[in-house]
């Protein structure tokens, strides 16, 4: 099944909530949809027999933002950040890809962590995923069973990932630089 198929099943079921799509021959392509859709979406595409998109490959974070005001007027994009989910039907043999984007700060409130949805309900392997996200980028996902650090310790300012992240000098003592 293309990716335009796909796509077309996703406004047939959940209409407006399938925001749109983006199709390329040469480079990836994909689906976006809304986070308050996001979960419906993603067990209609893990159960649905023409779908069966039992595997999540990977979910990764992505701060969309141009800290150097020089640079921001070129860099094409509004500041915010997205959730890329990366699927497989191995059944079925076919791939998507789905992006859910929301505001950099929940509310716009600088330092309000944006939320998405979790889907480690959906496919157990985004527990993983979501927490690495969340650690790095710094997006909450609602509903996690155990949304706390993955790779960072516990007491670390901040998520690295994040385009305005500045490095501390110094962690518990030890310079960094």
């Amino acid at each position: 099944m293309t990716l335009s198929e796909i796509h077309q099943l996703l406004l047939e079921k959940f209409g407006s909530d399938a925001v749109g799509t983006e199709i390329h021959k040469a480079k990836d392509s994909w689906i976006q949809v809304s986070a308050d859709a996001l979960v419906p979406v993603a067990r209609f595409l893990r159960d649905d027999q023409r779908l069966l998109f039992d595997h999540l490959n990977d979910l990764c974070g992505v701060d969309y933002l141009e800290p150097d005001a020089k640079k921001a007027a070129k860099f094409g994009h509004e500041p915010h950040v997205e959730v890329v989910y990366h699927l497989t039907s191995l059944k079925l043999r076919h791939v998507a890809k789905l992006k859910v984007s929301v505001p950099r700060w929940k509310d716009d409130k600088a330092g309000q962590l944006p939320v998405v949805p979790s889907v480690s309900s959906i496919w157990g392997i985004a527990n993983w995923h979501e927490r690495e996200a969340y650690d790095l980028v710094g997006i909450e996902f609602a509903g996690h069973p155990n949304l706390r650090r993955i790779l960072c310790p516990e007491d670390w300012t901040g998520h690295a990932l994040r385009r305005d992240y500045e490095f501390p000098l110094e962690y518990h003592g030890v310079r960094g630089r």
